[in-house]
């Protein structure tokens, strides 16, 4: 009985997932001569994953929005958060920037792939229009062009929101979502089998030191992200109340951070959010837009998580990670990553993509990025979830609602 628990609960695709990564692991290291045959079997499931994730961006992306705009939450609830959703975010990324800075991920390690590294300093001023433009209808249909799709997403979302509540285009987008989510899902069936292999043929390549950069990286992250928790989350507690409320937040604060840690998941820690926040003394207007707002788009953990992996390709690349356009740039992508991609479901994987298309990274390397979401997604999780519970302390003091 307690296997079978295991089994169906939520660890265990994740721990099948490190199981295939330590066995690909184990094969290219021991095994060598099979890589060439698991080649087509990495090919075959990342060539799937890449055509699924365009249509899921567009119909995810345009639904929500014209589900959102339609019934003006979207501008009401924005104008309230954006502020400390902007401000929190940005300072977890200049938080884990310093970290990366401090202890550079994959140093010593090199990785070599068959397709080139295109744009990895980008001239902002220069490319600011073909990152979120493209100049044919066509283009935007590629995995090349992730930020040029979401901003067309947006725009289609709420173009359907100034519509009519009937129009058959929305009924159109909402079944689109539910369907390329129910694709999405069945692909991700095949990720042990592509993560055995694409591990496998990386180990081959790189040898075992590659396992401690790993091991390295889950060490520092996990450091920097308990840090942030106890500290930045307590100064906004301090700063929304003074001590009285720093008392509430860490009196009412493990019940959502516990359930984040046993279940990795946003959504299921949104009942136990919504009641510490309220034990807090949040408003229940506040606390019941906020949170399920900030569960789709307020997510600090997966910033510092997109922030490492942006570093650990620039590391494995042999890149220089220095200079304002190459630290601005990840500073946005990484924001970028944790908040819009964030709010699809499925979004971790689709933030991996989005970072490598915006450098110009292989999709090759793919893999090895999601390796790192594997080993951080608990204290990723953690952040994600009582990062919006510092910052409904913040909301409402900034309403007037103070708790």
């Amino acid at each position: 009985m307690p296997l079978k628990r295991f089994l169906s609960g939520p660890y265990a695709f994740q721990g099948l997932l490190l199981v295939s990564l330590v066995g690909g692991g184990l094969s290219g290291g021991y095994f060598p001569e099979v890589v060439p045959y698991l080649k087509p079997l990495a090919d075959i499931f990342l060539n799937l994953l890449l055509s699924a994730i365009v249509p899921l961006v567009f119909f995810s992306v345009a639904s929500a929005t014209a589900r959102a705009a339609g019934s003006g939450s979207l501008s009401r609830i924005l104008c309230q958060a954006a502020l400390v959703f902007l401000i929190t975010g940005t300072l977890a990324a200049l938080w884990s920037l310093i970290a990366v800075m401090m202890f550079p991920p994959a140093k010593g390690v090199s990785l070599t792939l068959p397709v080139a590294v295109n744009h990895v300093h980008p001239d902002i001023s220069t490319h600011i229009a073909s990152l979120f433009t493209v100049p044919d209808f066509g283009q935007l249909f590629s995995h090349q062009h992730m930020l040029a799709l979401m901003v067309f997403s947006l725009l289609t979302g709420l173009a359907c929101a100034k519509s009519s509540p009937d129009n058959p285009f929305l009924r159109f987008l909402t079944g689109g979502e539910q369907v390329f989510l129910r694709m999405f899902s069945l692909i991700m069936w095949l990720a042990p089998i592509g993560f055995f292999a694409w591990f496998a043929l990386l180990i081959s390549t790189l040898g075992p030191k590659f396992a401690g950069v790993y091991l390295q990286i889950g060490l520092v992250c996990y450091t920097v992200c308990l840090l942030w928790f106890a500290g930045f989350y307590s100064l906004c507690a301090f700063i929304a109340g003074g001590r009285s409320t720093l008392a509430r937040f860490w009196k009412f604060i493990p019940l959502p951070a516990l359930t984040a840690l046993a279940t990795c998941s946003s959504a299921a820690s949104l009942p136990a959010n919504l009641l510490a926040s309220q034990s807090m003394g949040v408003p229940p207007v506040v606390a019941e837009t906020v949170i399920p707002l900030g569960t789709m788009l307020h997510k600090q953990g997966s910033i510092i998580g997109a922030m490492f992996k942006i570093a650990f390709l620039f590391g494995v690349f042999q890149l220089d990670f220095s200079g304002a356009t190459v630290v601005l740039t990840a500073i946005g992508v990484s924001f970028l990553t944790g908040s819009v991609m964030g709010a699809i479901p499925g979004g971790g994987m689709l933030g991996e993509l989005f970072i490598l298309t915006v450098y110009g990274f292989p999709p090759e390397s793919l893999i090895a990025v999601a390796a790192i979401s594997l080993l951080i997604d608990p204290v990723a999780t953690l952040l994600n979830v009582t990062g919006n519970t510092a910052s409904t302390l913040l909301i409402a003091r900034r309403s007037a609602n103070k708790p």
